[in-house]
């Protein structure tokens, strides 16, 4: 039974009954006490108990005669009672408001009316702005009294109103609460999670705690995560089969071609054995994805930087690099490595030179390989990033198009952000933006 009460307890649905019941317990607790203190400290007329007295006059007034009414309004108004006769076509000048009350005295007064029956013009009535209460003497006269504030207090007010204003604060209070703890807190850190994870890793990142319906959410995610990975194993298993087997036929017909006498046609195949052999590789490097997997080390961004501008320079190319000369970050350092000689190779694949510029910021590492080319156009700029990507417009021409998109996702894994700018007058810059 405990064990049951325990699950009903974890669920959503529970815990919101759970709350109703404490709520309406300390509002009936809460709202006592305030209406006791109020009572207590604050002065207010009590409506209901004047409009009684007043029509117990005007049945008095009814019947008796003048001299007899004079005597019955003076033993009134001795008892501190503000009280006149007035002709009954007094009540056309009767108003619904005064010029002295405020917004709140006017929506408390339309709130909390008395229960009982309202008398002459109701519960709100003013007279030459003055608030009054009137009863019916005979046909032709009227008994009316004043002098009580025109304040929002009143015993109706008192009675109800701290019930109201207590399950006001204690039900937003409560659910507010409720909210952040049960539903909204969880499913943030799922939302965190689920942007910074890696598909690639095999391990749960969802936590699952929380109520019943939020650790389901975040045990089906892990399970779906899981099958994804599962799928994407499968197919860089099958593509890496694929590759390897591709390149034992390929080289014994490169060995066939080079006994070839020497001619175009030689020459030409040995061009397209290189070309296929060219791109198995691209395709196993892309499928090798161990940026996903390399542990994040504190290492010096500026000296792997200034290697791979060294070993362009080394070959032949002018790549130059601009920064600091040391600069400590977290990041994986063959992953960041693998990235920036994808965006140099590029570079000078289509202008011959690049320029590396790191700039360094106290949240994040911003790293910037620029060149002289022409460029992407804007509207493919998103589109270059998608893994085989080709167009006649774009810079992956020569190959399945995986460059840019190896870059992506190395810096997807450090949740960092790629940027493409087109330089003026041409030439592309790609901003890397690393967090530290």
């Amino acid at each position: 039974m405990f064990r049951r009460l325990r699950r009903v307890t974890m669920t959503i649905r529970g815990q919101i009954t759970i709350i109703i019941l404490v709520a309406l317990v300390t509002i009936v607790t809460m709202g006592d006490a305030v209406e006791r203190w109020a009572r207590k400290d604050l002065a207010a007329p009590d409506l209901e108990n004047i409009a009684e007295k007043l029509n117990a006059i005007a049945e008095l007034l009814g019947p008796a005669s003048p001299e007899e009414r004079q005597i019955i309004l003076t033993n009134a108004r001795r008892a501190k009672w503000d009280i006149e006769l007035a002709p009954a076509a007094t009540v056309s000048r009767f108003a619904g408001a005064s010029s002295r009350q405020s917004f709140l005295d006017i929506a408390a007064a339309r709130l909390f009316p008395p229960d009982n029956e309202p008398p002459i013009g109701g519960w709100q009535t003013f007279l030459d702005d003055r608030r009054v209460i009137a009863a019916r003497v005979d046909d032709s006269t009227i008994v009316i009294t004043s002098g009580f504030p025109d304040s929002m207090l009143s015993s109706a007010f008192l009675g109800r109103g701290p019930y109201y204003f207590v399950a006001f604060f204690v039900l937003i209070g409560f659910f507010f609460i409720f909210a952040i703890r049960a539903i909204t807190e969880p499913i943030r850190r799922i939302a965190h999670a689920a942007g910074v994870s890696d598909i690639t890793t095999g391990s749960p990142v969802f936590p699952e705690q929380g109520t019943i319906e939020i650790v389901a959410l975040a045990r089906a995610l892990n399970g779906m995560r899981r099958r994804i990975g599962l799928m994407i194993e499968a197919r860089t298993r099958m593509l890496r089969g694929i590759g390897h087997d591709l390149r034992t036929p390929l080289t014994r017909l490169k060995l066939r071609v080079e006994r070839m006498e020497e001619s175009a046609r030689k020459d030409a195949l040995l061009s397209d054995i290189d070309r296929i052999e060219s791109l198995l590789v691209e395709s196993l490097n892309y499928l090798r994805n161990d940026y996903a997997t390399e542990m994040i080390e504190l290492v010096d961004v500026a000296s792997i930087l200034q290697t791979v501008c060294s070993e362009f320079a080394d070959i032949g190319h002018a790549v130059r690099y601009t920064g600091p000369n040391r600069l400590l970050a977290r990041c994986r350092p063959l992953s960041i490595t693998r990235a920036v000689s994808n965006l140099c190779d590029n570079a000078v694949k289509f202008s011959g030179k690049a320029e590396v510029t790191m700039v360094e910021r106290p949240e994040a590492v911003m790293i910037v390989v620029e060149d002289e080319g022409p460029g992407i156009p804007r509207e493919l700029r998103e589109r270059v990033l998608e893994p085989f990507f080709k167009s006649d417009q774009s810079r992956a021409e020569g190959g399945f198009g995986l460059g840019l998109s190896i870059v992506a996702d190395i810096i997807h894994s450090h949740q960092g952000t790629l940027e493409l700018r087109q330089r003026t007058p041409r030439g592309l810059s790609v901003v890397l933006t690393i967090p530290r």
